[in-house]
């Protein structure tokens, strides 16, 4: 039989595909990327990638170009229309990926650096100007069929291919994947500025970044990235009763509605658009070897800054599982806890992004009043908090709930041996699982484990152990009673143990978890860091 022309092919080429690509390429996976437009988007849309994010792109080989593209968060603060504070959210505060909790992008000049990573990856090819018009499968491969600028068409195949083509994805329309809508929907205009030359935000006199909850006009004001020298805010306000797209759209209503913000000689518009916020979620993920990520997947309002960060949580998650399957240590069993894990986990930030919505989107003054007392009498109910994985790939010690602990993002840290400083990350970003141990002899579980792509870093004051710099890692430790902790390749913790007995079935039972999923243990591949 001939084989397929590529492993990944990919529909679509926003910031999802980009990741995902990178991610695939640095592997050395052969992959297709196949996008209608030629030329990218140039203006900005999402303008958040929290520390998770941050820290997976880092890994990811982007660690030079990161720190040029991206400001760290402010507070983000609510007032009610006399402008009393709300709500204080601290995006500044150190994360457990060890940055902040939130950095500010402008979208086009992180995917120009994501753009140019991909194209240094020799086994990506891009296939622009290319709409993708027909998508099937069979037993063996699948298959897109594209049509070029010229109108010609051709077949390309591939092991797998994956819907990264927004929200109006043909690929979701193939695997049906019904969308489930969870009932949020507002217009909002949204406003990008660029500042002019000399003029800065502090001269501005605007919040840093704050929801002005006034319900005459509801607005947010956020940073929007940088660009070299260039520097980005956002407003956006929300489109009242009454009131027209085409009116909301209109350049001369843009600058009324800056104009207690802004003026012409401060900033220059770079683009105004009405947005229909929307909450949907597909059905379905995956059918046999096709697959949805990103916009494709799931909407969500932009509250939360998470639209495209859960886009790249699932470039993630399918990265490191598509590594075993394409290498042939696990059949595609694994990929069904793709939707398994990214699912429940999406659907609880696009109910917190909600939940904040519902807070903002008040336009009555009566409710708007109800609203503030609620925060200044401390009634109002507590947002969700942030989640972390509850289902998959997680440690069961009873065989039902996942441990305590299971599912959440280990500490990314800063390691010293030997007077040398290692990210820890570093250890383990390459796709492979990493096991942190404090006394324990790890040879029976690398023996246990074996076939497992595995790293092992031993903390403590031994010739050859490594020093936790900062102690942050040995806290999360201690915070959760653990001697060792097993971390899957997406950063989140399997699972931990107290003592070499616990360890023992701890390895025992992830064993059986991937046997479970379908990865194969055989000749060891495992290895202790020097």
């Amino acid at each position: 039989m001939r084989s397929p022309d590529y492993d990944v092919i990919q529909v679509g080429y926003g910031p999802v595909s980009e990741a995902l690509a990178l991610m695939l390429g640095r592997q050395g996976r052969r992959v297709a990327v196949c996008e209608r437009w030629r030329e990218r988007y140039p203006l900005p849309r999402a303008v958040c990638v929290d520390h998770e994010l941050y820290r997976v792109l880092m890994a990811n080989g982007l660690g030079m170009v990161l720190p040029k593209v991206a400001q760290p968060g402010p507070l983000y603060q609510w007032f009610n229309a006399d402008w009393k504070e709300l709500l204080t959210i601290d995006w500044s505060k150190p994360s457990v990926s060890g940055g902040v909790e939130v950095n500010f992008v402008h979208q086009p000049t992180l995917e120009q650096a994501l753009d140019e990573a991909v194209r240094a990856q020799s086994t990506v090819d891009l296939h622009l100007g290319c709409e993708v018009i027909a998508v099937t499968q069979d037993p063996a491969d699948a298959a897109v069929t594209i049509r070029d600028g010229q109108g010609e068409e051709r077949t390309l195949t591939a092991r797998y291919v994956i819907g990264c083509d927004g929200a109006n994805s043909l690929v979701r329309t193939v695997i049906d994947g019904q969308q489930e809508d969870r009932g949020f929907e507002a217009d909002w205009l949204v406003v990008d500025v660029r500042l002019r030359t000399g003029v800065t935000v502090e001269q501005l006199g605007i919040p840093a970044a704050g929801q002005y909850c006034d319900p005459r006009r509801p607005t947010t004001i956020v940073p929007a990235g940088i660009s070299g020298d260039q520097i980005f805010r956002r407003w956006e306000f929300m489109r009242m009763p009454g009131e027209t797209i085409a009116e909301l759209e209109g350049e001369a209503r843009v600058w009324e509605l800056l104009a207690p913000w802004v003026t012409p000689d401060q900033v220059e518009l770079v683009r105004h658009k009405v947005y229909n916020f929307r909450s949907l979620l597909a059905a379905r993920w995956r059918d046999r070897r096709l697959l949805i990520a990103g916009d494709a997947a799931h909407v969500m309002p932009p509250f939360m800054g998470q639209g495209m960060c859960s886009g790249l949580r699932d470039a993630w998650n399918l990265a490191w599982k598509l590594a075993l399957v394409l290498d042939g240590r696990a059949n595609d069993r694994l990929l069904d806890s793709y939707e398994v894990e990214r699912r429940p986990h999406v659907g609880q930030l696009t109910d917190l992004s909600i939940y904040l919505g519902k807070m903002i989107c008040v336009p009555d003054p009566e409710a708007a009043a109800v609203r503030d007392r609620a925060f200044f009498e401390h009634t109002a109910p507590p947002p969700p908090t942030f989640p972390h994985l509850t289902d998959g790939l997680l440690y069961r010690p009873g065989g039902h709930a996942p441990q305590q602990g299971a599912g959440l993002l280990s500490p990314h840290v800063a390691l010293e041996q030997n007077g040398r400083t290692i990210p820890l990350d570093e250890l383990d970003g390459g796709g492979g699982f990493l096991l942190v141990t404090r006394g324990q002899d790890p040879a029976a579980i690398i023996q246990r484990l074996a076939g497992l792509p595995l790293r092992v870093v031993a903390l403590g004051p031994d010739v050859g152990q490594m020093r936790d710099k900062d102690g942050r890692l040995d806290a999360f430790l201690d915070t959760q009673g653990w001697s060792a902790m097993m971390v899957r390749p997406d950063f989140y913790v399997y699972g931990g143990a107290a003592n070499d007995v616990a360890l023992d079935r701890l390895a025992r039972a992830l064993a059986d978890d991937l046997a479970r999923v379908g990865v194969r243990l055989a000749a060891s591949t495992s290895m202790e860091i020097p």
